[in-house]
């Protein structure tokens, strides 16, 4: 029988994401394809250094070693490498031991389209337009914004992963109402509509095979953490717990800011990475933690 990763929670990175290639894509970007092409190969036994990605990579792969020889996480490399230059990157991936088999070099064009084959859960990139292309395919994208500074914040084993809600765990129909009329709309519409789920975002599948994962462990040996981390306030909250509670999805924590700056707040829930629709809270919040910016739904039109 074929192999399958049914019952996996599978992500895909860029290599881009994964290691920092900024001095070999400075090359690319100066002197041209064949000469990037030659200064990877020069330089293929040379490790390259970490990326925005491989903190978070790598507490992805860790859970595994917890599941006693249960591999339920998946990572896939997708590179717009051809297979010769992108043998820097594999090498690179057996220098820092990380777990990962499988790739897709697509030889200079995007690989979006390789995280519908590969039925990722999650796209983590440093190319916009990649995120955008496979956000438009249904599946959950972010473009990484590593934070400035060296240690992370969370150097626990546990991984801890926030979402903004709408346009990203939730549709951007509630967003739309207060783009084009304003708070008090926005506030009204959600005590009418208190009682009625809404519809998913582009991170809900991603959301649920979290919340499935979490399940293989105790909740007192769980090595994963979720929050949500929302601007939404009073009333506006009601709708967001009858929601998850509808769908039956465990989020940890939930923190409804009101419009107030959510990186100190994400600093202290010590995230590996926050997922939002907005890139300028993406921005904030990258002093602070590791963003992913996620260019979906109306604010991103």
């Amino acid at each position: 029988m074929p192999i399958s990763f049914e019952g996996k929670l599978v992500v895909a990175t860029s290599s881009r994401a994964l290691f920092d290639l900024s001095e070999s894509h400075a090359i690319y970007n100066s002197q041209g394809l064949e000469a990037y092409r030659q200064y990877q190969i020069d330089h293929e036994d040379v490790p390259l250094q970490p990326g925005e990605a491989f903190p978070l990579v790598k507490k992805f792969l860790a859970i595994n070693e917890m599941l006693e020889g249960d591999a339920r996480v998946e990572v896939i490399l997708l590179s717009r490498n051809s297979a010769d230059t992108g043998l820097r990157v594999f090498n690179s991936i057996e220098h820092w031991q990380l777990p990962i088999t499988r790739a897709a070099f697509s030889g200079g064009k995007s690989p979006y389209r390789y995280v519908e084959a590969f039925g990722a859960h999650l796209f983590i990139s440093t190319n916009p337009d990649d995120v955008r292309a496979a956000l438009e395919l249904g599946y959950a994208a972010a473009s990484i914004i590593a934070p400035a500074r060296v240690h992370p914040t969370n150097e626990s084993a546990e991984l801890k992963i926030a979402f903004d809600g709408d346009a990203v765990l939730f549709s951007d129909e509630s967003e739309r109402v207060y783009q084009t009329q304003g708070l008090a709309a926005f506030a009204e519409s959600e005590r009418a509509a208190a009682k009625t789920p809404m519809r998913g975002g582009p991170f809900k599948p991603f959301l649920q095979a979290l919340h499935n994962l979490q399940a293989q462990f105790s909740e007192d040996s769980c090595p994963i953490r979720t929050a949500l981390v929302t601007a939404r306030s009073a009333p506006a909250h009601e709708r967001v717990v009858r929601t998850l509670r509808d769908w039956n999805i465990r989020i940890d924590e939930s923190l409804f800011l009101g419009g107030l700056d959510k990186g100190v707040f994400l600093k202290a829930f010590g995230a590996d990475v926050f997922f939002d629709d907005q890139e300028g809270h993406c921005l904030s919040a990258s002093h602070h933690v590791a963003a992913g910016h996620v260019p979906h739904g109306v604010v991103n039109s």
